[in-house]
């Protein structure tokens, strides 16, 4: 027991070092906030019925955030349910420790059956020849069976009662849940509201079919979005991912129910050199950036390379610096981006910049970065690269 106290103590202090290290010296980080994390899970428990459980999507390494240490600090809030998209991700997770239920919401070759069962993964059976593949390798499994109602994706089509039914019947699969996803829930447009609730509709007419059947099982069927515009469902858990980060999608997203959810992630790099360019210089690949007058600029040390994206070149977007926003100029290369920072005071190479976070009275959200990159924030935070090292705070 005390070995186990002093081996604690000492990763602690490895912990801490490493923290201020990676603040201290290094040209790029990813901060994760773990109280903005906890209070978002408390938030989404509030929103959730009382029998309704959380399923943690920690699928992406944790949509950028980290998957072994965010599924660790769920673990210890008490979460059970964790979803992954790979077996890969799932045995990671168990390797590192993560104890509950892992469902593999994607595509398994049924030949790594055996993996399955050795590292106590639930795999999605994703149609009916599927399912029966699986079953015929001979080894107990637990699974889920996905629905199709209407996003054309992975699933059995909710019409199709008896193949569903036949894998109840299953001898080697242990049927422990069935859901389906609505594909249009992040939208209030009426199209889309009468569109999701056909996509519910089918659902429940199937969970009752087979309720005729004496076949009940776990249920789930909300995403983030379903939680937050489609509430009322009677459903044993809910898949939440983008919200538990505290994000949204996009800026731009109005949902039914508006949490208070806080973002978890931070983005920063640092300010390499500071240069001053005359009039008519250029800037950058290709010159794509002239000067207009004499500026100042400053080279910040993170590019596409870590996963910030291109196509926020040429004053799209905006970093915080000693708080004050600058305008990105030129094109953002693989290791360096460049900003305009003239009539800016105060700034000296080694100063932090802001790239996604807030700095004094200025902020950027990731919703707000993605939207300017003409994608999702869910996309944005999940590919921000693997060198950049994550600090946990």
């Amino acid at each position: 027991m005390l070995q186990a106290i002093e081996k604690e103590k000492v990763l602690e202090k490895e912990t801490i070092e490493n923290k201020n290290f990676i603040k201290n010296k290094s040209r790029a980080w990813i901060s994760i906030n773990k109280d903005n994390l906890l209070h978002n899970v408390e938030e989404i428990h509030t929103i959730m019925p009382d029998t309704c459980k959380l399923m943690a999507v920690v699928k992406a390494n944790a949509y950028g955030h980290g998957s072994i240490m965010i599924a660790s600090l769920l673990n210890k809030t008490g979460i059970r349910n964790f979803a992954v998209a790979t077996m890969q991700e799932g045995i990671e997770l168990r390797l590192n420790g993560i104890k509950g239920d892992i469902l593999v919401l994607g595509y398994t070759e049924p030949s790594l059956a055996e993996e399955l069962s050795q590292y106590g993964l639930t795999q999605t059976i994703v149609d009916y020849h599927y399912g029966r593949e699986l079953n015929s390798k001979g080894i107990p499994l637990k699974v889920q069976i996905k629905i199709d109602t209407g996003m054309h994706r992975l699933g059995f089509l909710a019409e199709e009662t008896e193949e569903i039914i036949s894998i109840f019947k299953a001898k080697n699969l242990k049927v422990t849940g069935i859901f389906t996803h609505l594909s249009t829930a992040d939208s209030l447009r009426e199209a889309d509201i009468t569109f999701t609730k056909g996509q519910i509709d089918r659902f429940y007419t199937l969970l009752a079919q087979l309720k005729l059947r004496k076949i009940q099982v776990p249920v789930h069927i909300q995403s983030t979005y379903g939680l937050l515009n489609y509430n009322g469902l009677n459903c044993d858990y809910a898949r939440i991912g983008i919200g538990m980060y505290g994000s949204l999608s996009s800026a731009q997203d109005k949902t039914i129910i508006q949490p208070d959810i806080r973002p978890v992630l931070s983005l920063h790099s640092r300010v390499a050199l500071i240069r001053n360019i005359t009039d008519g210089e250029s800037v950058g690949y290709g010159r794509a950036y002239c000067c207009d007058g004499n500026r100042t600029i400053a080279v910040i040390a993170i590019g596409y390379g870590d996963g910030y994206p291109r196509s926020l070149s040429d004053g799209k977007a905006e970093v915080i610096i000693k708080g004050v926003k600058v305008p990105i100029v030129g094109r953002i290369c693989m290791d360096q981006l460049i900003v305009d920072i003239t009539g800016a005071e105060g700034i000296h190479s080694g100063d932090i910049a802001t790239l996604i976070g807030k700095e004094e009275k200025e902020s950027i959200t990731a919703g707000e970065v993605s939207d300017k990159a003409g994608t999702i924030a869910n996309e944005l935070l999940c590919r921000l690269g693997n060198r950049l090292p994550r600090i946990y705070v």
